[in-house]
């Protein structure tokens, strides 16, 4: 199994550090040490999500990525995820094409509709096209990966290419493009039919219960005729990782408290409480915040309800103070990763 980290490049008061709010360049410095240190420590992949608001940092995550990849060797380097329904799906291949070439073929495109909705009136789109500017890109921005010159005749909301070449080219041929999910079974079996690996972001609840979702997606799969080699599943969710149990949890919980609840008010949701986090935290529930060995223990079991072929993990939701972040990827990378690779080998 791969295993990665992902962000959103959070820029919000430290509970733990006196509610002091980092600057834009001192938090993006920060990151940059991060996913240069996964790389150090053999890491799989590092995500970057896209946000247009202004507790986030990485409104442009593959420039942040470029600047990534010229500091790293081995790490793939992704969006998590880039709102296609919002961009340019040929501005989005240049990019992405321009970032495989700086990082010498370690470029990932993870597309997905997002969870947040900024970008939609920052950009002049109706809300109301939701769905269908998201199904009209994608099959937009697949037609341009499929290389050489790009018939496109247009939709809706796409403009027609011409039989045009799009420069420039990539070194992966395909370039990895990933569907990263919330839970939506259409978006499940859309991945599917396109033979598309998926992500599925699992926040809360009990993550056995998107085992259905698993099926779904490799039983469209099988009778849309793709082989199963190519429908890879990834896994991602909320953690922390100290040396004591307890210690993970106390640092988290504060940042992801705030977090959560900020965002739960946005949507009508209650404050985030102890007790609700706690329950996220035994072992049915999707957060993975503990000691090393708690989280080895709760990615082994879902991959036996997954089967899953990757697993990200969000280590700080809400900010935390840089050198604990930093400790919980050293022991995600020395720690969980050997063993893990040693329960699958």
């Amino acid at each position: 199994m791969e295993l990665g980290l992902y962000s959103f490049a959070e820029n919000t008061p430290d509970p733990l550090g006196g509610n002091r709010v980092q600057s834009p360049a001192e938090r993006l410095r920060d990151l940059l040490e991060e996913i240069e240190l996964a790389d150090q420590l053999g890491l799989a992949f590092y995500g970057l999500g896209e946000h247009h608001r202004a507790d986030y940092v990485a409104s442009a995550p593959v420039t942040i990525l470029a600047a990534a990849a010229a500091r790293t060797k081995s790490i793939r380097l992704s969006t998590a995820v880039t709102v296609l329904s919002s961009d340019d799906p040929v501005r989005v291949w240049q990019q992405f094409a321009t970032l495989d070439l700086i990082s010498n073929g370690r470029a990932e495109i993870m597309a997905g509709r997002g969870s947040f909705i900024e970008s939609f009136p920052l950009f002049g789109l109706d809300l109301n096209d939701y769905d269908d500017l998201f199904e009209e890109k994608l099959e937009m921005l697949l037609s341009i990966r499929q290389g050489g010159k790009v018939s496109w005749p247009g939709s809706k909301h796409t403009k027609p290419i011409p039989g045009l070449e799009i420069f420039p080219k990539p070194i992966q041929s395909p370039l990895p493009l990933w569907i990263a999910v919330g839970g939506t079974p259409n978006s499940v079996a859309r991945a599917a039919y396109y033979g598309l690996p998926l992500m599925i972001a699992i926040i809360g609840g009990r993550p056995r219960q998107f085992q259905p979702l698993t099926e779904l997606y490799r039983q469209t799969g099988a009778r849309s005729g793709h082989d199963g080699a190519t429908l890879k599943l990834g896994i991602s969710g909320h953690g922390f990782i100290a040396q004591d149990s307890q210690d993970a949890r106390d640092i988290a919980f504060p940042a992801h408290s705030a977090a959560m609840s900020r965002i739960g008010a946005e949507r009508g949701w209650p404050a985030t409480t102890r007790v609700q986090f706690e329950a996220g935290t035994t072992p049915e529930g999707a957060y993975y915040m503990g000691s090393p060995q708690e989280v080895v223990d709760k990615i082994l079991m879902q991959h036996e309800w997954f089967g899953h072929d990757r697993f990200g993990l969000q280590l700080s939701v809400g900010t935390l103070p840089h050198d604990k972040v930093m400790k919980a990827i050293e022991l995600y990378g020395t720690v969980v990763k050997p063993a893990i690779d040693k329960a699958l080998s």
